[in-house]
Protein backbone atom coordinates (compact mmCIF):
# COMPACT_ATOMS: atom_id res chain seq x y z
CA UNK A 1 0.00 0.00 0.00
CA UNK A 2 1.36 3.61 -1.16
CA UNK A 3 0.96 5.87 2.16
CA UNK A 4 1.60 9.62 2.51
CA UNK A 5 2.59 10.57 6.06
CA UNK A 6 1.64 14.46 7.15
CA UNK A 7 2.84 15.95 10.47
CA UNK A 8 4.21 19.48 10.89
CA UNK A 9 6.81 17.93 13.92
CA UNK A 10 9.93 16.92 11.24
CA UNK A 11 11.64 14.31 13.70
CA UNK A 12 8.31 12.54 14.31
CA UNK A 13 7.30 12.50 10.39
CA UNK A 14 10.83 11.39 9.40
CA UNK A 15 10.97 8.95 12.17
CA UNK A 16 7.46 7.33 11.43
CA UNK A 17 7.62 7.44 7.84
CA UNK A 18 11.55 5.20 8.54
CA UNK A 19 9.81 3.09 10.79
CA UNK A 20 6.46 2.43 8.20
CA UNK A 21 8.88 1.67 5.16
CA UNK A 22 10.75 -1.60 6.91
CA UNK A 23 6.92 -2.87 6.09
CA UNK A 24 7.21 -5.18 3.87
CA UNK A 25 3.67 -3.76 2.41
CA UNK A 26 3.82 -0.31 3.16
CA UNK A 27 5.31 1.94 1.05
CA UNK A 28 6.18 6.02 2.35
CA UNK A 29 5.50 7.89 -1.17
CA UNK A 30 5.52 11.37 0.35
CA UNK A 31 6.11 13.50 3.30
CA UNK A 32 4.12 16.77 3.81
CA UNK A 33 5.07 19.57 6.54
CA UNK A 34 1.32 21.01 6.61
CA UNK A 35 -2.22 20.05 5.64
CA UNK A 36 -2.23 22.27 2.05
CA UNK A 37 1.30 20.07 1.31
CA UNK A 38 -0.96 17.12 2.08
CA UNK A 39 -3.65 17.59 -0.22
CA UNK A 40 -1.62 18.68 -3.21
CA UNK A 41 0.32 15.36 -2.69
CA UNK A 42 -2.88 13.19 -2.32
CA UNK A 43 -3.65 14.61 -5.43
CA UNK A 44 -0.53 14.42 -7.19
CA UNK A 45 0.19 10.80 -5.96
CA UNK A 46 -2.67 9.25 -5.53
CA UNK A 47 -1.59 7.28 -2.17
CA UNK A 48 -3.95 4.40 -1.01
CA UNK A 49 -3.33 5.87 2.76
CA UNK A 50 -2.82 9.18 4.29
CA UNK A 51 -1.62 9.38 8.09
CA UNK A 52 -2.54 12.71 9.70
CA UNK A 53 -1.78 14.85 12.49
CA UNK A 54 -4.46 16.82 13.33
CA UNK A 55 -3.31 20.10 14.49
CA UNK A 56 -0.92 21.50 11.31
CA UNK A 57 -0.42 24.57 9.95
CA UNK A 58 -2.80 26.03 6.77
CA UNK A 59 -4.79 23.24 6.79
CA UNK A 60 -5.91 20.96 9.92
CA UNK A 61 -5.79 17.23 9.46
CA UNK A 62 -9.77 17.33 9.79
CA UNK A 63 -9.85 20.25 6.69
CA UNK A 64 -7.66 17.94 4.50
CA UNK A 65 -10.35 15.17 5.27
CA UNK A 66 -13.23 17.44 4.67
CA UNK A 67 -11.88 18.56 1.24
CA UNK A 68 -10.93 15.09 0.34
CA UNK A 69 -14.69 13.95 0.92
CA UNK A 70 -15.82 16.99 -1.13
CA UNK A 71 -14.07 16.50 -3.92
CA UNK A 72 -15.08 12.36 -3.51
CA UNK A 73 -11.17 11.47 -3.35
CA UNK A 74 -10.59 7.65 -2.61
CA UNK A 75 -7.64 7.97 -0.45
CA UNK A 76 -7.96 6.58 2.97
CA UNK A 77 -7.67 9.10 6.05
CA UNK A 78 -6.14 8.13 9.37
CA UNK A 79 -5.62 10.65 12.16
CA UNK A 80 -2.34 9.81 14.05
CA UNK A 81 -3.11 12.29 17.60
CA UNK A 82 -2.43 13.32 21.20
CA UNK A 83 -5.57 14.60 21.24
CA UNK A 84 -8.30 12.96 22.60
CA UNK A 85 -10.84 15.29 22.01
CA UNK A 86 -14.41 14.04 21.60
CA UNK A 87 -15.51 17.23 19.52
CA UNK A 88 -12.56 16.10 17.05
CA UNK A 89 -13.79 12.63 16.73
CA UNK A 90 -17.10 13.40 16.00
CA UNK A 91 -15.83 15.86 13.64
CA UNK A 92 -13.60 13.12 11.78
CA UNK A 93 -16.13 10.48 11.58
CA UNK A 94 -18.26 12.76 9.43
CA UNK A 95 -15.47 13.97 7.23
CA UNK A 96 -15.40 9.73 6.55
CA UNK A 97 -12.28 9.40 8.51
CA UNK A 98 -11.24 5.56 7.90
CA UNK A 99 -8.56 5.68 11.63
CA UNK A 100 -8.23 7.44 14.64
CA UNK A 101 -5.01 6.51 16.59
CA UNK A 102 -2.95 7.93 19.16
CA UNK A 103 0.63 8.85 18.06
CA UNK A 104 2.09 6.80 21.24
CA UNK A 105 1.09 3.48 19.28
CA UNK A 106 3.75 0.95 19.39
CA UNK A 107 4.34 0.62 15.23
CA UNK A 108 3.02 -2.88 14.66
CA UNK A 109 -0.32 -1.56 15.70
CA UNK A 110 -0.35 1.50 13.55
CA UNK A 111 0.66 -0.90 10.81
CA UNK A 112 -1.99 -3.23 11.68
CA UNK A 113 -4.23 -0.39 11.66
CA UNK A 114 -3.12 0.96 8.30
CA UNK A 115 -3.89 -2.46 6.56
CA UNK A 116 -7.11 -3.20 8.18
CA UNK A 117 -8.13 0.68 6.92
CA UNK A 118 -6.56 -0.48 3.53
CA UNK A 119 -8.70 -3.66 3.84
CA UNK A 120 -12.13 -1.15 3.70
CA UNK A 121 -12.29 -1.64 7.74
CA UNK A 122 -11.90 1.31 10.49
CA UNK A 123 -9.36 2.00 13.08
CA UNK A 124 -9.63 3.18 16.60
CA UNK A 125 -7.45 3.11 19.62
CA UNK A 126 -9.56 1.77 22.85
CA UNK A 127 -8.52 4.36 24.61
CA UNK A 128 -9.80 7.15 22.93
CA UNK A 129 -13.12 5.06 22.00
CA UNK A 130 -13.59 5.21 25.48
CA UNK A 131 -12.99 8.95 26.25
CA UNK A 132 -15.17 9.57 22.96
CA UNK A 133 -18.53 7.30 23.79
CA UNK A 134 -18.16 9.08 27.66
CA UNK A 135 -18.21 12.46 25.86
CA UNK A 136 -20.80 13.16 23.67
CA UNK A 137 -21.28 16.73 22.86
CA UNK A 138 -24.57 18.02 24.66
CA UNK A 139 -25.04 21.35 22.74
CA UNK A 140 -27.40 21.61 20.25
CA UNK A 141 -26.22 22.99 16.47
CA UNK A 142 -27.58 26.33 17.33
CA UNK A 143 -26.35 26.58 20.74
CA UNK A 144 -22.37 25.45 19.52
CA UNK A 145 -23.32 28.17 16.76
CA UNK A 146 -24.01 30.73 19.50
CA UNK A 147 -21.33 30.14 21.53
CA UNK A 148 -18.56 29.85 19.08
CA UNK A 149 -19.75 33.46 17.48
CA UNK A 150 -19.37 34.45 21.77
CA UNK A 151 -16.17 33.05 21.91
CA UNK A 152 -15.04 35.52 18.51
CA UNK A 153 -16.20 38.26 21.00
CA UNK A 154 -19.36 38.91 19.80
CA UNK A 155 -21.70 40.47 21.99
CA UNK A 156 -25.47 38.86 22.33
CA UNK A 157 -26.65 41.86 20.10
CA UNK A 158 -23.87 41.12 17.26
CA UNK A 159 -24.66 37.69 17.76
CA UNK A 160 -28.15 38.35 17.62
CA UNK A 161 -27.77 40.38 14.19
CA UNK A 162 -25.60 37.78 12.79
CA UNK A 163 -27.92 34.69 12.63
CA UNK A 164 -31.02 36.93 12.30
CA UNK A 165 -32.93 36.50 15.89
CA UNK A 166 -33.09 38.74 19.02
CA UNK A 167 -31.34 39.22 21.43
CA UNK A 168 -33.51 37.63 23.85
CA UNK A 169 -33.26 34.25 22.14
CA UNK A 170 -29.45 34.70 21.99
CA UNK A 171 -28.90 35.39 25.73
CA UNK A 172 -31.55 31.89 26.09
CA UNK A 173 -29.25 29.61 23.92
CA UNK A 174 -25.87 30.48 25.77
CA UNK A 175 -27.94 30.22 28.92
CA UNK A 176 -29.06 27.11 27.92
CA UNK A 177 -25.16 25.99 26.90
CA UNK A 178 -23.80 27.65 30.52
CA UNK A 179 -26.33 24.85 31.97
CA UNK A 180 -25.94 22.02 29.93
CA UNK A 181 -21.96 22.55 29.71
CA UNK A 182 -22.45 22.75 33.91
CA UNK A 183 -20.23 26.11 33.69
CA UNK A 184 -19.82 29.42 35.87
CA UNK A 185 -20.34 31.41 33.35
CA UNK A 186 -20.34 32.67 28.99
CA UNK A 187 -16.58 32.34 29.24
CA UNK A 188 -16.24 29.50 31.30
CA UNK A 189 -18.29 27.32 28.65
CA UNK A 190 -16.23 28.65 25.96
CA UNK A 191 -13.69 26.81 27.85
CA UNK A 192 -15.36 23.71 28.40
CA UNK A 193 -16.21 23.54 24.82
CA UNK A 194 -13.16 24.75 23.19
CA UNK A 195 -11.16 21.63 25.69
CA UNK A 196 -13.57 19.21 23.84
CA UNK A 197 -13.32 20.58 20.72
CA UNK A 198 -17.12 21.05 20.55
CA UNK A 199 -16.75 24.74 19.11
CA UNK A 200 -14.71 23.12 16.01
Amino acid sequence: MKVIVAEDQAMLRGALSALLDLEDDIEVIGQAEDGEEALAMIVSLMPDLCIMDIEMPKLSGLDVAERLKEQKNPCSVVILTTFSRAGYFQRAMRAGVRGFLLKDSPIHELGEALRSVDRGGRAVSPELALTFWEAENPLSEREREVLKLAAEGLTAVDIAARLFLTSGTVRNYLSEAIQKLEAKNRIDAIGIARKNGWLD
